[in-house]
């Protein structure tokens, strides 16, 4: 599993749009200079933010996008779901249940079930604002 840059910088959107929430609507202008990431990027990423109900936007004067939720409420898990689509290290984990012909066999699949269990359990234990206060150290998990 690698994380791309499409779901890297729709988790430093989400961190900026926190950590810059006044209550207004937040220009893409303003998240392309401090994330220095291209306008032309950020408008692929945010429909996909918008699409699941992450990004709330207004088009027009004061126009952008804010968070539809407090930071609390999303998890990292949630948002490198919704821009990469499955975390999983391998294809036949996808499949619940698993449809590879060799699962019967294969040795190595626990080994695999279980690191894909960890990654989930950290990505989906820490919030956004774990993030934005930099307490995600998850410990104990």
């Amino acid at each position: 599993m690698k994380i791309s840059t499409k779901g890297r910088y729709a988790l430093r959107i989400m961190v900026d749009l926190a950590q810059n929430d006044n209550g207004e609507y937040i220009r893409l202008k303003d998240i392309s200079e401090r994330q220095d990431i291209t306008i032309k990027y950020l408008e692929q990423i945010m429909p996909l933010l918008t699409r699941t109900g992450y990004v709330r936007s207004y088009r027009g004067n004061n126009g952008g996008y804010r968070l539809a939720r407090k930071p609390e409420e999303y998890t990292v898990g949630d948002i490198l779901r919704t821009a990469e689509g499955s975390l999983a290290p391998l294809a036949c984990l996808e499949d619940n249940p698993n449809q590879c012909p060799r699962r019967h066999e294969c040795t190595t699949l626990p080994f695999w079930e279980g690191m894909w269990k960890v990654i989930n359990d950290y990505v989906d234990h820490i919030t956004l604002e774990d993030l934005v206060k930099r307490d995600y150290y998850a410990e104990g998990i």
